[in-house]
């Protein structure tokens, strides 16, 4: 008995205390801009609602402009360097960020309480495009700063002023990344408990009231960028205060201000990452407008070309055998955020045949973050003790076994379980176990990656290797993107629309949903492990 508490005791140690004992104040200001980035999942619900219910886009146009919400992200290179050659200004990027997230919520708003000048400017759907558009930019501009402050934030010496060693700076990165991901999704926790207040018995109200609900969950959200500006401002407090006791200990303010200031000197510019950044906008503003068959394709295509330049640039100060390593580690983690999605028709699905409301989407959101929070405390040993690769293997398996009450939520499996259980084990039961079961698997495969770059990157390039390495990691949500609208326009899915007067426009249709769900759930367990295979029988091979 008392060797079974002792193992209790040092499991619950290694995985609850140990992360706390190695928590820095300095780690705040991050924390709190990853914080306001997960805190965006306030208006997930709302949006999914919205455009469900207002505009009259289809599931494969809706997939298609997820391919252009996630592009932003591939913009993280120029930004990434600008942050390293604006190093002891970078908060003033995360203020531009913040302007760029509030002016799309506050679109929104206007969108969901029917502000009567917006219609006369251009169209609904122009709007809701540009508020989803400048969200994202914000983000990654934000995100941008807030990888370089996690880096800024581990220290390099100890409390007697010694430098640190590799292995405790090791440990002290994946820390700081791990706390980040919690931070990320502690906000997408704390804001699905706040959805699930403001959508309670919202099905009995009227439209009216419905857009009302809708807007204060938008002005409630511009709490958010004010959190990201608190983040820096804190950065900056913590950083003068750091300053004047190195300064009070003698050391003049040019000596006490290096400390601050990245390894190995100021940043030169290398224009090849604006240049790049530059092709990238005027290639994406140019198909975007146009009329060009593939316009996506060409853009994905052309910012694949671009990444792939500038991340061959940038691993050239790598020594070759880490060079590979990462190449390899990039390309797994590429394939497995590549596989494609079921997309909205999975959604409007269980909203019109299963009953679930936004109450209940708001309980899923909420169950979802939680456990991927306590996923990411319980599976630290396992991140931290097996490879990058291992990883992935595990989760591809867990992500294949995982699709599969979902596949037989459409074929009416809940039926039968209900029957056989007095009604316990209904859809809304099912959809639970599997949120819960498949929670803690989406942030874990970039925790190792992240804590491998903020170890191995040179020290005064931190940011722009972040970015890069992200830029290419993101790119594969636009590939997800576009294999979701593929396969949305193979297996076609309709939801019922209605024009103001009740008139049906369009009929549901989600009778082939079902292959759908089939096909994403084949191609999401194939293609990763076939990624693992090639490369881990290739010069490529990673251990890390």
């Amino acid at each position: 008995m008392m060797r079974a508490w002792e193992v209790a005791r040092a499991w619950f140690d290694a995985i609850v205390l140990e992360p706390g004992r190695e928590m820095r104040w300095s780690f705040l200001p991050p924390l709190m801009v990853y914080f306001a980035y997960g805190a965006s999942g306030l208006t997930s619900v709302v949006g999914t609602f919205f455009v469900k219910d207002y505009l009259d886009l289809s599931a494969a146009v809706i997939a298609g402009l997820g391919f252009w919400i996630g592009l932003p992200w591939a913009l993280k290179m120029p930004v990434g360097h600008l942050v390293d050659l604006m190093w002891r200004r970078k908060w003033v990027l995360v203020f531009f960020g913040a302007g760029l997230i509030s002016a799309s919520f506050l679109i929104m708003f206007g969108l969901a309480t029917r502000v009567v000048w917006m219609a006369d400017v251009m169209s609904v759907t122009a709007w809701y495009v540009l508020a989803a558009l400048l969200s994202p930019c914000g983000y990654v501009v934000q995100d941008a700063v807030a990888d370089a402050l996690s880096v800024e934030a581990v220290p390099k010496l100890d409390e007697t002023g010694a430098p640190l060693d590799d292995e405790t700076k090791r440990v002290l990165h994946t820390t700081m990344q791990t706390l980040g991901r919690v931070a990320l999704i502690g906000a997408l926790s704390a804001v699905a408990a706040l959805n699930i207040t403001l959508f309670s018995g919202i099905d009995s109200l009227p439209e009216a009231a419905k857009d009302a609900v809708y807007g204060r969950v938008y002005l409630i959200a511009l709490v958010i960028p004010v959190i990201s500006v608190s983040g820096v401002l804190l950065a900056m407090v913590q950083q003068r205060r750091q300053i004047a006791a190195l300064m009070a200990a003698g050391l003049a303010r040019t000596e006490a201000e290096a400390q601050f200031a990245p390894e190995g000197g100021a940043v030169k510019p290398n224009w090849s990452y604006f240049i790049g950044g530059a092709a990238f906008v005027a290639l994406s503003v140019t198909l975007g407008v146009s009329d060009i068959a593939f316009a996506q394709e060409l853009i994905f295509a052309g910012s694949f070309t671009i990444v792939i330049y500038l991340m061959r640039q940038l691993i050239t100060v790598l020594e070759p055998a880490k060079a590979r390593a990462l190449i390899g580690t990039a390309i797994i983690i590429f394939i497995f955020r590549a596989t494609p999605l079921p997309g909205a028709g999975a959604t409007w699905f269980t909203i019109d045949e299963l009953g679930f409301d936004q109450q209940f989407l708001a309980v899923l959101s909420l169950i979802t973050s939680v456990l991927t929070l306590v996923g990411m405390f319980v599976l630290r040993p396992l991140m931290a003790n097996h490879t990058i690769v291992y990883i992935v293997v595990l989760l591809t398996a867990a992500s294949g076994l995982l699709a599969l009450p979902n596949i037989g939520l459409f074929y009416g499996v809940q039926t039968w379980t209900a029957a056989l259980t007095n009604g316990i084990v209904d859809a809304r039961f099912i959809a639970i176990l599997d949120t819960a079961m498949e929670s803690p698997l989406g942030q874990i495969a970039m925790i190792p990656m992240l804590a491998w770059i903020a170890r191995n990157a040179p020290d005064n390039l931190k940011a722009t290797f972040f970015a890069v390495m992200a830029s290419f990691t993101n790119l594969a949500l636009s590939a997800s993107s576009l294999g979701t609208k593929y396969l949305n326009q193979i297996f076609t899915v309709t939801r019922e629309v209605a024009g103001p007067d009740g008139t049906v426009t369009a009929q549901a249709d989600y009778s082939h949903l079902g292959l759908l769900l089939i096909v994403v759930a084949g191609i999401t367990v194939a293609l990763p492990l076939l990624a693992v295979a090639v490369v881990q029988n290739s010069r490529l091979r990673t251990t890390d």
